[in-house]
């Protein structure tokens, strides 16, 4: 299989980049970078293997024009990821829509409605055109669209960890009311970017909340997921940045419209998912699922009310991990092919 990365060498480029080189059905990457153009993948990321030529011909970055061109050559390329910024990446895509598959982990094509991102992002949504086309990539819930589609948008980091524990039991009717949730993420969720507050004498010893109720561009993104399981749900969602490397944390609080059987409801929705890991009644840690693919979840009864917890490493089912398992599925490869299960030590 021939694969390009666009934005390889941002966080989530880097993972991606770190992952297609130890994926058995990966024969060839493209690499690309406007900024580091020509300079070595290595030198870029020195945490690539040093045998990487074996994939990446030459071992160097290449322009986003060099994959273009490769895409419309013979034999072409098999899946573009991109990591590029959003409204850059459907831009700089768009030679490549209907030529191959595209799998987008920027904000593109998540929501379904030109308004609703018109307001969360401030511009127009980049191609209306093709969002009918775009298939939602949370892959243990959209598995057979994503068999067959050719825009894939991978959800953001905080969809993922909260609407993975929440759809089961919203598709079966058993919440009502508000959908609180308060979730904890990374620095490295926040990109690789320079900006005062992501520096380290900012961000040590330091946790605050940010964006909270409805104004972080994830709000739209979750509720847009949530209500189509059930419409007559509110959500209030609170992000907060603490002084991690990687992993989040989700805290979510709803009341239950009838008394559920959460272990038969988790069995139905996720049973033969590798990347699912219930931990029932013990609150799961970030640090269990470093470097994992997996979204281990968690419950806890207060009465009528039920507390959800979810822990992912926001940089790999959080973004680039999820990315690779969208592509297993699309390409009929084994969803665990290339990632792991396990957390690292």
């Amino acid at each position: 299989m021939k694969t390009a990365v666009l934005g390889a060498t941002g966080y989530t480029g880097q993972i991606l980049l770190r992952i297609l080189a130890e994926h058995s059905e990966v024969e060839q990457i493209m690499a690309a970078s406007s900024s580091q153009a020509g300079a070595g993948v290595r030198s870029a990321d020195p945490g690539l293997p040093p045998d990487i030529e074996r994939k990446i011909p030459g071992g160097r970055l290449v322009t986003p024009q060099e994959v273009l061109k490769a895409a419309e050559s013979r034999g072409g390329i098999d899946v573009v990821f991109s990591a590029l910024p959003h409204l850059k990446s459907a831009e700089i895509c768009a030679p490549l829509f209907g030529r191959t598959v595209v799998i987008d982990l920027s904000a593109d094509f998540r929501l379904h409605d030109p308004a609703v991102f018109l307001k969360a992002y401030g511009v127009p949504v980049p191609r209306p055109d093709l969002l009918s086309g775009a298939v939602y990539g949370l892959a243990e819930w959209h598995t057979d669209a994503i068999k067959k589609a050719d825009i894939i948008a991978n959800p953001g980091c905080y969809p993922t960890a909260t609407l993975l524990p929440l759809l089961p039991l919203a598709r079966e009717g058993l919440l009502k009311g508000a959908v609180i949730v308060n979730a904890i993420s990374g620095i490295s969720g926040a990109g690789r970017k320079e900006k005062v507050d992501l520096l380290y004498v900012e961000r040590s010893e330091n946790v605050n909340a940010y964006n909270p109720g409805t104004s972080h561009r994830h709000a739209p993104e979750i509720a847009q997921e949530l209500l189509s399981a059930d419409g007559s749900l509110s959500l209030l969602f609170t992000p907060h940045m603490a002084p991690l490397r990687r992993g989040m944390a989700v805290t979510t609080v709803v009341e239950l419209a009838r008394e559920p059987a959460m272990e038969d409801i988790y069995g139905r929705a996720y049973e033969g998912r590798p990347f699912i890991g219930m931990a029932a009644d013990r609150v799961p840690q970030t640090r269990e699922v470093w470097g994992s693919n997996r979204c281990d979840i968690g419950w806890r009864r207060e009465g009528r009310h039920l507390m959800l917890f979810s822990v992912i490493d926001n940089l790999v089912k959080g973004a680039s991990g999820q990315a690779v398992q969208n592509m297993n599925i699309r390409f009929g490869i084994p969803e665990t092919v290339g990632l792991r299960t396990a957390g690292e030590m």
